[in-house]
């Protein structure tokens, strides 16, 4: 946030001493009176203590208090010179030095009170007092709302910083998905390529695991592109992967001698689903088809995405080895926080069994609709 640029400091004293100087000046003559040398010092010096305000604020109000008080016990002419003392009350309180302003106002006031005794002025005195806490008063009430003015621009520079947390969190996790798909789908593409390449004859389906090693490649490093030309802040973020891909995704886990079923979501979706659902309901199916080639060692998996009017909801089911006992690894854990982020959850349970040895896993995330209750 870029701090905006204060004004010269000589240029409130400025306008201060010209209001005193003036306005005494008229009165004074008003009144067939005339100001002698010491009262435009003191007239000029209050103001001039004003320059002190950015780095001793306490001093200042001080200072300008004895010049005001002088000024009175003198017996120059009345006007407008408890000008400079008003504006320093209040820049005080405002700078936050409160007992500085206070306290001078109150020495200021039990001097008035002496002179008006001595010299039989209590009018005067008495609309001075009462002058002083006025501006104290509006000088507390600048102050209580400048603290939340503050208040406001830090819980909004908070928010903001925390938002840009959450969208290198996502962005960061877009690249492990990205990464951790593409490495492990090429993987199997060129394993499957150097097995035929061993086989006489057999170049066609060599040909064709290398397709998809070019394809799913160059689609990888695009992404990758996207995400991290938002990291450098030179495009806004958007998720491009919408629900329409899934086929595409599906097709090329396919060629890793994987026979999936796929039941595609009822499109257009429902209006509350976003760019940003469909790119979590787009990575969790990619999370999950990525553990699947990786390590259930399965030949069937089966692919579901609903959306109705409550929830989305996301199942990915193999025949495979199953977890076991082991961790879940950051690929899931990625998914519970993306989910649970948007007030979704990520279970996962028995699956499609494959025999002895292979009860399979299942893979169910649940999102809910804007306003729904959180699962």
């Amino acid at each position: 946030m870029m701090n905006r640029r204060r004004p010269p400091l000589g240029i409130l004293p400025v306008a201060v001493a010209v209001v005193q100087l003036v306005g005494t000046h008229f009165a004074a003559r008003r009144l067939d009176e005339s100001l002698p040398w010491g009262a435009v010092l003191l007239l000029l010096a209050g103001p001039a203590l004003l320059l002190l305000r950015r780095r001793a604020p306490g001093p200042m109000v001080a200072g300008i208090g004895l010049v005001t008080v002088g000024y009175v016990a003198a017996g120059f002419p009345w006007g407008p010179f408890p000008l400079s003392f008003a504006v320093g009350l209040v820049l005080a309180v405002l700078a936050g030095a409160r007992w500085w302003a206070w306290g001078s106002a109150a020495a200021a006031g039990i001097a008035f009170l002496l002179l008006a005794l001595q010299h039989g002025e209590s009018t005067r005195v008495f609309f001075v007092l009462v002058w002083l806490i006025v501006v104290l008063l509006a000088g507390e009430l600048g102050r209580s709302a400048k603290t939340r003015r503050d208040e406001f621009r830090r819980a909004a520079s908070e928010r903001a910083r925390h938002q840009r947390d959450e969208e290198r969190l996502v962005l960061a996790r877009d690249i492990h998905d990205v990464v951790a798909h593409s490495l492990s789908m090429i993987n199997v593409q060129a394993s499957v390529a150097l097995h035929l390449a061993k086989k006489d004859g057999d170049t066609g389906g060599m040909l064709e695991a290398l397709e998809n090693i070019k394809s799913g490649s160059k689609e990888a490093l695009s992404e990758v592109r996207e995400v991290l030309a938002v990291l450098r802040q030179d495009a806004p973020r958007v998720p491009s992967q919408r629900l329409e891909q899934l086929d595409e995704l599906i097709a090329r886990v396919r060629g890793a001698n994987l026979s999936i079923t796929f039941t595609p979501p009822v499109l257009p979706p429902p209006d509350w689903v976003d760019e940003r659902v469909e790119n979590i309901l787009y990575r969790v199916v990619q999370e999950s088809l990525t553990n699947v080639v990786r390590h259930a060692k399965a030949s069937r998996v089966a692919v579901a995405v609903e959306l109705d009017d409550g929830h989305a909801a996301v199942s990915v089911a193999d025949d495979g080895i199953g977890m076991g006992a082991g961790d879940e690894g950051n690929g899931i854990g990625g998914m519970r926080e993306r989910l649970g982020a948007h007030g979704g959850k990520l279970t996962i349970a028995t699956g499609l069994p494959g025999g002895p040895g292979r009860p399979g896993t299942r893979i169910n995330a649940l999102l809910p609709a804007p306003g729904a209750p959180h699962a």
